[in-house]
């Protein structure tokens, strides 16, 4: 047994240093003295982030990726959870189904979505802008977000629900009074997952995007230009938005395992 636990905490450890090594050196070469990408490192500057940030077309991209991460996490937030509540809650033969459409895009490869949504727009004659990406992105992260509040919709105690109809309360009053409440920490967690989603994404946005520039079609173009610890920079910062939002939804995560193992105690107790 021993040696088992031995073994598999080398194992353990030898894959996390290959997830997580390359993405120190990508952080450490941001800081790079030199345009060099490769060892030996020689010393420390600050001279690619001045550059970087001095981009304008940087500036745009950021702005566009915040914006489109944000207006994805609401829209779909608010689409996913009345989705969820209304088949969790309806008792049709159509549930299935339509539970099944709502999840197909998951099962879409992002090539197939982003050259689907292109040749709809061409034929509706509407040009590529942030607007067709954000359609794609909504889209694209609708399904993780449905499956979160639905699994949180379909654990809660129905009869609190019913008794609060039966005191009187109207759908809406039991919803944002009894469900919502009950649910918050969960959708914490589907609109920062939403957002990291958006925030990654660039198949979709490559075919849909026109003009503009998020910071996944930054990284992308300055690659195919040059390559310089400008890219490092770009990726680091991309790096650290997409933790600050996993952070999010990992912690809103862990708060509604509590708030579950406290409702069944209080229920035992």
């Amino acid at each position: 047994m021993a040696r088992r636990g031995i073994a598999s905490g080398a194992v353990t450890a030898a894959a996390l240093l290959f997830l997580f090594v390359p993405l120190g050196v990508v952080v450490l070469f941001s800081f790079h003295s030199t345009g060099g990408l490769t060892l030996p490192f020689e010393g420390f500057s600050t001279r690619w982030y001045e550059d970087v940030f001095g981009d304008d077309t940087f500036k745009e991209a950021i702005t566009n990726s915040v914006i489109l991460g944000v207006l994805t996490a609401v829209i779909t937030l608010v689409l996913g959870t009345a989705a969820a509540y209304g088949l969790s809650r309806s008792n049709t033969r159509l549930s299935g189904p339509v539970q099944a459409l709502f999840l197909a895009p998951i099962l879409l490869p992002g090539l197939f979505i982003g050259a689907a949504l292109l040749s709809f727009v061409g034929r509706l004659d509407i040009q590529p802008s942030l607007v067709t990406v954000l359609v794609g992105h909504v889209i694209f992260t609708f399904p993780f977000v449905f499956i979160l509040v639905k699994t949180a919709v379909d654990r809660l105690d129905i009869s609190l629900e019913e008794v609060a109809r039966d005191l009187g309360a109207v759908p809406w009053q039991v919803f944002r009074k009894v469900t919502l409440p009950q649910i918050t920490p969960v959708l914490v967690g589907a609109a920062a997952l939403a957002f990291m989603l958006s925030f990654d994404e660039f198949l979709i946005t490559f075919f849909v995007i026109g003009n503009e520039q998020t910071l996944p079609t930054f990284i992308f173009g300055r690659l195919r230009r040059t390559v310089d610890p400008g890219i490092n920079v770009a990726s680091t910062l991309f790096l650290v938005v997409t933790l600050f939002a996993w952070t999010v939804a990992a912690i809103a995560t862990l708060r509604a395992s509590r708030s579950d193992r406290t409702t069944v105690l209080d229920g035992v107790g």
